[in-house]
C-alpha cells in the first residue's frame, strides 16, 4: 500500500506575517530617512504626497538633478517647520522651498551658495505642504550639499497634547522626543530631562527595552521555524522507511516442516517457517528472522 511522505511544510508565511507585524507596530517610522539621490530617481514617485510626523532629508554632492518632492502632515492643524543642520550648496545648485503642494507661484526661499544654515534659520509653512525643487549641475565636491530637518508642528491653541517644546510655541508628535533628531530647534526635545532619562533608562542586558523584545520574539520565531522544519523532516524519514511494500508476502503460504525424534519416547518437532524474502532489505530481514526461526516442542508418541 502506497503512502505519501509529504507532509505539511512549515508555516512560513504565517511566521513572516507575525515578524513583519510585530516590527510594525514595535518600531516606530515617525522619523523618516531620505536621500535627495534616491528621491530623484523614479520621477512617477515624486508626484507623491509623503506624510510625515518627522523626517531627515539629506543631499551630497549630486549631479544633473531637477526634481520636485512634496511632503504633508498627517492633519490639516498641522504645518511644518524646517531646519538646516548643514547647508553648503554650489553657487550653480538651488534649493527652492515652496508653501503648498505644488512648485508654482512665488517661492519661499530659493537657496544656494551665498546661504548659511545660521542665517536661514528655521523655516515655517502655513499650509501642511512644502515642496523642494533641487537643481544642480554637472560639477561639485564631495562637501556640497545639505542636511535638512523637517517637522510636522502644530500649534498649542489646538489644543495640542503631544509633546510640547520649551522655547517655541508649538508641539511635536511624543514619538520625534528623544530621538537624537533636534525638532523642536531649541534642543527641548532631546534635552537630558525626565523625559528622556525614563525613555532611556529602560534597559534589559544593556540593550533598550524596545530592542530588547524585537530580538527576543525574532529569536523565539526563528525557533520554532527551526523545530517546525525539523518535525516534517522527522515524519518524512518515518514515513519513508515504512512505505516500501514487503516483497512477494502472502499470508496463505504453506508452511515446510521438517521432524525428528530424540530421547526416550520424547519427541521434537522443528519448524521452519519457510517464507520468501530479501535479508538485505530491512522488510525482508524481518521475514528471514522468522524464516530462521526454530521452535521445538515435545509430544509423547
Amino acid at each position: 500500500m502506497g503512502y505519501s511522505s509529504r507532509g505539511p511544510g512549515p508555516p512560513w508565511g504565517l511566521l513572516l506575517l507575525l515578524l513583519l507585524s510585530f516590527f510594525g507596530g514595535v518600531v516606530s517610522e515617525e522619523n523618516k530617512q531620505y536621500h535627495m539621490q534616491s528621491l530623484c530617481k523614479n520621477h512617477f514617485l515624486q508626484q507623491l504626497y509623503r506624510k510625515i510626523e518627522g523626517a531627515v532629508l539629506r543631499s551630497q554632492n549630486e549631479k544633473s538633478l531637477d526634481c520636485v518632492v512634496t511632503f504633508q502632515t498627517h492633519s490639516i492643524l498641522q504645518r511644518f517647520m524646517l531646519r538646516f543642520d548643514m547647508l553648503h550648496l554650489d553657487c550653480n545648485d538651488h534649493l527652492f522651498i515652496y508653501d503648498g503642494a505644488h512648485p508654482v507661484g512665488a517661492y519661499k526661499a530659493d537657496l544656494n551658495c551665498r546661504n548659511t544654515k545660521q542665517a536661514v534659520g528655521a523655516i515655517f509653512t502655513r499650509t501642511n505642504f512644502v515642496t523642494l525643487k533641487y537643481v544642480t549641475d554637472g560639477w561639485g565636491t564631495e562637501s556640497n550639499g545639505f542636511t535638512l530637518v523637517i517637522t510636522a508642528v502644530k500649534d498649542p491653541k489646538h489644543s495640542c497634547q503631544d509633546f510640547k517644546c520649551t522655547q517655541r510655541e508649538f508641539c511635536i508628535a511624543t514619538d520625534l522626543v528623544c530621538d537624537g533628531i533636534n525638532h523642536c530647534a531649541d534642543g527641548s526635545d532631546e534635552a537630558i530631562s525626565n523625559t528622556c532619562s525614563k525613555a532611556n533608562g529602560s534597559t534589559v542586558f544593556g540593550m533598550s527595552m524596545t530592542l530588547f523584545v524585537v530580538i527576543a520574539v525574532s529569536s523565539l520565531l526563528v525557533l520554532c521555524a527551526c523545530v517546525v522544519a525539523l518535525s516534517v523532516c522527522i515524519c518524512r524519514r518515518q514515513a519513508s522507511s515504512h512505505g516500501h511494500p514487503q516483497q512477494n508476502y502472502n499470508a496463505n503460504m504453506p508452511l515446510q516442516q521438517t521432524q525428528g525424534c530424540h530421547g526416550n519416547g520424547t519427541g521434537a518437532t522443528t519448524i521452519v517457517s519457510k517464507l520468501p524474502g530479501n535479508w538485505l532489505h530491512p522488510a525482508g530481514l524481518q521475514l528471514g528472522y522468522s524464516e530462521a526461526r526454530v521452535r521445538l516442542y515435545c509430544r509423547a508418541k
